[in-house]
């Protein structure tokens, strides 16, 4: 289920205060646009000599059927915890989710919230052997080895007709530095994640997470410390994902045969 609210971060109305008690957390979430982004970071004191490393890749069909579907499959390589896995619903009403899959201890379900507005996920999570993300990179490993028997299980569940995971093709990678601060006059902790495109192109993310009894709490400080610093909370967003999957898209597309003089 995704809503639009008005103002930045997390306005109280019935139908959002319902959603949050029924997730696990919540993660408030905010981009920069590339003009702005020097200067967010010197407000807030980043230091990128301080982030982890990272290598994202995106499973899908060239048309992005998965997307259209609701469904996200990732896999990443981090220079300082090896590689994970996700197969994620988005959206999703957590009320309507299977019991069993909502018991196990690798699903959770997560509010995700901008100024734009806010959505619901649910992520099933896995943890391949270390350096099997390379391995399918590199083409020496299916891909379908990198994910769970639940995992997979869930996204035969919820897959196009006709679509495996031997069928997706590996998007990227992408390169993200990943920044953990605690910056001086916000009490909790802040992710900015900066996701460099290969044609130059950048995201700046920030982000922190809450507990869904202190959401609204912390949507609040979040907005007033930013606002102090000059950020702007009213600029366009973009989500990460949806950005990653239409430039890779871009590239699958056949390029126009070149014209030769016998077709002039």
């Amino acid at each position: 289920m995704a809503t639009t609210v008005t103002s930045p971060m997390l306005n109280v109305d019935e139908e959002l205060v319902g959603l949050i008690k029924a997730c696990d957390s919540v993660e408030l979430k905010l981009t920069i646009p590339e003009p702005a982004q020097l200067t967010t970071a010197r407000a807030l004191g980043l230091d990128p000599l301080q982030a982890e490393m990272r290598q994202v890749f995106f499973f899908e069909t060239p048309d992005l059927a998965l997307d259209t579907a609701g469904l996200v499959v990732r896999a990443r390589r981090s220079q300082k915890k090896g590689d994970d896995t996700v197969v994620k619903l988005r959206p999703v009403v957590p009320a309507e989710l299977p019991k069993a899959l909502r018991r196990s201890p690798s699903f959770g379900v997560e509010l995700d919230a901008s100024p734009q507005g806010y959505v619901v996920s649910g992520s099933l999570k896995g943890a391949p052997t270390p350096g099997e993300v390379r391995k399918v990179m590199l083409g020496s490993r299916p891909a379908r080895k990198l994910f769970s028997k639940e995992q997979q299980e869930l996204f035969a569940e919820h897959a196009p007709a006709g679509i495996a995971l031997k069928d997706l093709t590996m998007l990227g990678p992408l390169l993200v530095l990943k920044l953990k601060t605690a910056p001086d006059g916000f009490d909790r902790k802040m992710v900015a994640e900066m996701w460099l495109y290969p044609d130059g192109s950048r995201i700046l993310e920030l982000s922190t997470k809450a507990l869904p009894t202190e959401a609204f709490q912390v949507a609040a400080e979040a907005r007033a410390y930013l606002s102090a610093r000059g950020v702007d909370l009213a600029a366009d967003q973009e989500t990460k994902t949806k950005s990653a999957l239409q430039f890779f898209a871009k590239e699958l597309k056949p390029k126009p045969a070149a014209k030769t003089t016998a077709d002039a």
